[in-house]
Formats: C-alpha cells, sequence, structure tokens
C-alpha cells in the first residue's frame, strides 16, 4: 500500500529513531525531534518502537490512503480528521483504502508523529529512514514531502490493532514555558560572571528561527564574554573559537545576544563557544515549543543530568509495559 501526499503541511518529513554513530563524519543523528512521541505512535500501532513515521510541524499534512491501514497520531495537540470527522490522539484507529487524513494548526506542541502499522518504508541509508535535508539523503528523496508524494508502507505487524491507548498518567506533558536543564560546557568559564547571572535567572522566548537544525531563543539579557587575545585560527567576536565538535542539544550564542540549542540535524562543528549543553533528558521537550513559548535555563551537574536520562528511560520503561499486550 502507499499514503499520497495531498497537502504537505508547512514541514514534513519522514523520520525514524535517527541515526547515531557518524557524527565523525559530519553527519548528525537525524531522527524524529521528539523521540518519546515516536516510541509513543509506534507502539500503539504495533511497530518497533523505532519504525520510520511521518513528523510534521505546527500543521499536519492531508494524506490519502489507497488501501485499509492502522494509524496513531502523538504529539502536539491539534485536531485529527478523517474525511471530516475528529479522531482521537494517542489511540490507534484504522481507515479505508480513499480515505483522506488531515489535521488543524497544532495548538499546543510544534510536532506531531503519524506512525502507521508496517511503517514508512523508505529505503535505509546509513542504517537509518530519517531524512536529513542540509545532505539531502534519507527519507522520501531527501527531502521534505511534497504534494503528489506517494510513501510506501510495509507490512503490519500481527500486533496491530485498534483502539489500543494509553493511560493519561504516562503521556508526555505539553507546555508553553519549560525549564531546560543544563550542563555547562568547556566554554562556558569564559562568561563573565554577571553573564552566568543572567543566563540562568532570565526567561527566553523561543524566536521564529526554530527548526530542525537549532532553536533560537531571544529576550534575554545579551551575555558578556570575558576579555581575550583571540587565539590563531578563531574569529575576533568574543563569542568565536578555533572550530571545535557541536555535542547534540549543545548552546552556542553568536556575538553574545540569542543562544542557539542545536538539535537533531545541526551541523557536527564549528567556530562558536558552546555555553552549556541541554540534558538529553530534556531535548524532547524542545521540540514541541512553538515561537514565543518560553525556557527557562537550569544549571545541573553531571550526577543530575546521569539520574534524569535514567528516569527517562524508567518513564519510557513503563509506556512500553503498557502497551506490551
Amino acid at each position: 500500500m502507499a499514503i499520497e501526499v495531498l497537502k504537505p503541511g508547512l514541514a514534513t518529513s519522514v523520520q525514524d529513531a535517527g541515526r547515531p554513530g557518524y557524527y565523525h563524519l559530519g553527519i548528525p543523528l537525524s531522527g524524529a525531534l521528539d523521540q518519546q512521541s515516536l516510541v509513543l505512535a509506534n507502539l500503539l500501532v504495533g511497530n518497533d518502537e523505532g519504525a520510520a513515521v511521518i513528523e510534521s510541524t505546527l500543521l499536519g499534512p492531508e494524506l490519502q490512503f489507497d488501501a485499509p491501514a492502522l494509524v496513531a497520531v502523538t504529539g502536539a495537540d491539534a485536531k485529527i480528521k478523517l474525511n471530516g470527522n475528529e479522531m482521537p490522539r494517542n489511540e490507534s484507529f484504522t481507515v479505508q483504502a480513499g480515505d483522506k487524513l488531515s489535521f488543524d494548526f497544532m495548538k499546543l506542541g510544534a510536532r506531531m508523529c503519524i506512525a502507521v502499522a508496517g511503517g514508512i518504508d523508505v529505503p535505509v541509508v546509513l542504517g537509518s529512514r530519517s531524512t536529513y535535508g542540509l545532505g539531502a539523503f534519507g527519507g522520501f528523496n531527501g527531502r521534505k514531502l511534497l504534494a503528489g508524494d506517494k510513501l510506501p508502507v510495509g507490512t503490519p505487524s500481527a500486533n496491530a490493532r485498534a483502539g489500543r491507548t494509553v493511560d493519561a498518567a504516562l503521556l508526555p506533558v505539553l507546555e508553553k514555558e519549560v525549564a531546560l536543564r543544563v550542563l555547562p560546557g568547556i566554554y562556558f568559564h569564559r562568561l563573565q560572571e554577571v553573564s552566568v547571572h543572567s543566563f540562568f535567572a532570565d526567561t527566553w522566548t523561543v524566536g521564529s528561527e526554530a527548526d530542525r537544525i537549532g532553536y533560537r531563543y531571544k529576550h534575554g539579557t545579551p551575555l558578556k564574554f570575558q576579555e581575550r587575545t583571540p587565539p590563531f585560527g578563531a574569529g575576533d567576536d568574543p563569542s568565536n573559537i578555533v572550530d571545535a565538535g557541536y555535542p547534540y542539544g549543545s548552546i552556542q550564542v553568536p556575538g553574545g545576544r540569542e543562544p542557539i540549542i542545536l538539535h537533531r540535524d545541526a551541523v557536527s562543528g564549528g567556530g562558536y563557544a558552546m555555553v552549556g549543553t541541554v540534558i538529553s533528558a530534556d531535548m524532547d521537550l524542545i521540540a514541541q515549543m512553538q515561537p514565543n513559548h518560553k525556557a527557562r535555563f537550569v544549571e545541573v551537574d553531571m550526577a543530575q543530568a546521569l539520574e534524569a536520562r535514567a528516569e527517562r528511560r524508567r518513564r519510557l520503561d513503563r509506556l512500553r509495559a503498557a502497551l506490551a499486550a
């Protein structure tokens, strides 16, 4: 079977659990920005939890099915319509040949995962079906989806059934203001003391420049760096460094003005100081932030970051257990 894209929405692509292991070659993780929503969507339709789904941003696509299928939609809060009739979020439901699935604008949250039993069966590239737009490979022809695209679907598992849902206590919480835990980075010491305080004290606002590559935050106090003589190979701006690798979730502040958190499609290195890194347990929160949503940065140490990662794994284990039946 195949799914035809009638309308692509604002930014829709094929994503799975990602493409780890190639950062040293300049190829980032890619994959669904909200990994918990990816896992939930796939488990609801009986897929392997890392199977390829359709990820949409702010406004979902309009899709038409050429054969019966089982579908689940997770992530952002938006009305889901099957032939104009509202359907449930976070629950598997059936569609028939010729049915059209469409979505309203997302009221809360920024990304949805649309899973189909059998998974989106595009070619595997470097171990993943995820789209890497900057590299123009993976996913469907290495790009965002366009009207007229026809997505192949794999064979559903024996575990696929309609009406599968999960207790609300296990669902991700969507909020307009979040706390993002940050582990100070190797260049954090280059901030002046006044900026160390303001970075964590201010409330920052998501800018319109927020996508799979990175999220820009505005309306905080500009950061001041310690005076220094630029080393050979670095630029003259105090925020410049000799080129270094960028961790997933790292925070750079070009010119000291607006922090940018690098996400799953970001380049793997460059010449800006990384003042910190958002811990892995909080990266899904960023994926669901719309422009003008608010964030506070909260300083943590390595022990706290590791405990947060362990707690996230425990939450996912509870989700898996609840959907195993």
